[in-house]
C-alpha cells in the first residue's frame, strides 16, 4: 500500500501561487507541528502570512524547509506588542506550551503563556481593529467524559494545566466578542501525521514511532482511554475554512475539529500500526495504570456548520505517511526518544543548558 507518498514530495516547501486572497494572517507559533503546516496551506492558498515564534524548536526539523513569502517575527508571544499587529487582518493563535506534559513543567508558565498571553494577544487585536480571532483550543479540555461522544456543550473537566489553561483562555475570549471583535474557538482532536515540526511525543505518531525503531508499539497505559485524532493537514484545513467561512457562522463558536469515525481507544491505534509496520508487536507497560483521561467526541457540529472543512486523511492513511517517512528519513532510536522531536525534552535541555531562563525566556 502506498498511500500518503505523494503527498510527501512537496511537503517541505511552498508551492508558488497567484494570491487568490487579499487577507493578511498572524499565525502565533508558525515554527511548531501545527504551525509549520498551516503556514504552508495558508501561503499555498495565497494569503499573506507573518509568523510569530520564539523559536524554542529551532534545528529540531524534521527536514529542511522554506517558506520565502513568509514575514517572520521572532519574539515570545508574552511580549507581543500592537506593532506586531498592524496591516494583519485576522490572526490565528497556536503559541503555547503545547501538550500536557509540557504544562506540568510549570503550572504557573503555563498559566502566563497559555492563558495571560492570549488575552494580551486579544486585546491588543481587538484594539487594532483585527476582527478575526482564531483560537487554537482542545478536546483534551473534556477530560474524563466516559464513552458519550461529547458536543461542544457538554461540560468541561480538564484535568491538567494545559487543558485548564484553554478552558480559561477560552472563557474570557468569549466574553471579549462583540460586533468588532470576533473570536472562534478549534478544539482540536490530537494531532498525527508529518509537518516540516515533527512531534513524536504525539499519540499516533509516538506509535509509529516505536514499532519502526524497536519492533515493538509500546502503550503505557491500558489502552482502553479514548482519543479522537485529526492529520495535522486536515487540523490546518479546518483554520483555513473558519478564516473564509461567513464570520456569522463561527462568531464567538466553539468547534470541535475532527471526525466521528476518528475516534479510537488507544489500543485500536496500536492495532492499526501493527498492521501497517512489519513485524512488530504490541507491547503494553501500564506505566500510567489505567490514565483517567477519556473522552470520545461528536464532530456533528463542524461537519453540518463549517462547509468548508473537507478532511482528506483518515488514522490508515496517516499511519502509513508517517511508516514510509520514518523509514526514508532512516529515523534512529535515539533520534526518536531525544530533544529534536520530544517538546518536553528539548525545553528541559534548553533550561539545562542555561540557554533560556527560569521563565523561559532567551538569555541574552
Amino acid at each position: 500500500m502506498n498511500s500518503g507518498t505523494n503527498l510527501l514530495k512537496n511537503i517541505w516547501h511552498v508551492i508558488p501561487m497567484e494570491r487568490d486572497s487579499d487577507m493578511n494572517v498572524l499565525v502565533t507559533g508558525n515554527n511548531g507541528y501545527i504551525g509549520s503546516m498551516l503556514t504552508k496551506l495558508l501561503l499555498e492558498k495565497g494569503y499573506g502570512v507573518t509568523g510569530l515564534d520564539t523559536d524554542y524548536y529551532r534545528g529540531c526539523e524534521f527536514n529542511s524547509f522554506h517558506y520565502p513569502q513568509l514575514k517572520q517575527i521572532n519574539k515570545d508571544i508574552r511580549a507581543v506588542t500592537k506593532k506586531d499587529l498592524e496591516n494583519i487582518d485576522a490572526v490565528i493563535h497556536l503559541a503555547a506550551l503545547s501538550n500536557d506534559p509540557l504544562g506540568e513543567l510549570d503550572v504557573k508558565l503555563t498559566y502566563e503563556i497559555n492563558y495571560e498571553a492570549t488575552v494580551k494577544l486579544a486585546n491588543l487585536a481587538k484594539e487594532s481593529g483585527i476582527r478575526r480571532f482564531i483560537y487554537a483550543s482542545t478536546c483534551s479540555m473534556y477530560g474524563i467524559a466516559g464513552e458519550e461522544a461529547v458536543a461542544e456543550d457538554f461540560p468541561l473537566a480538564p484535568v491538567t494545566a494545559y487543558a485548564i489553561s484553554k478552558v480559561k483562555s477560552e472563557e474570557a475570549l468569549s466574553k471579549m466578542a462583540d460586533d468588532n471583535f470576533s473570536p472562534v474557538f478549534l478544539r482540536a482532536s490530537t494531532a498525527y501525521g508529518i509537518a516540516p515540526m515533527l512531534r513524536c511525543d504525539l499519540v499516533v505518531n509516538n506509535l509509529v514511532g516505536w514499532a519502526y525503531t524497536t519492533g515493538k508499539i509500546r502503550i503505557m497505559s491500558d489502552g482502553t482511554p479514548w482519543r479522537p485524532a485529526i492529520h495535522v493537514e486536515d487540523l490546518g484545513l479546518a483554520y483555513i475554512a473558519c478564516l473564509e467561512c461567513q464570520i456569522e457562522i463561527v462568531h464567538n463558536q466553539a468547534f470541535n475539529v475532527g471526525q466521528d469515525k476518528e475516534n479510537y481507544q488507544i489500543r485500536d491505534m496500536a492495532n492499526v500500526v501493527k498492521r501497517v509496520v512489519p513485524g512488530c508487536e504490541v507491547e503494553y507497560t501500564h506505566e500510567h495504570g489505567s490514565d483517567s483521561r477519556t473522552y470520545k467526541v461528536s464532530f456533528d457540529k463542524i461537519s453540518k456548520e463549517l462547509k468548508g472543512f473537507a478532511p482528506r486523511w483518515d488514522l490508515e492513511k496517516g499511519v502509513w505517511q508517517l511508516y514510509k517517512a520514518y523509514k526514508a528519513h532512516g529515523l534512529t532510536f535515539d533520534e526518536f526518544t531525544g530533544n529534536k522531536f520530544i517538546r518536553l525534552n528539548q525545553l528541559k535541555g534548553l533550561i539545562q543548558q542555561k540557554t533560556v531562563d527560569e521563565k523561559l525566556f532567551w538569555r541574552a
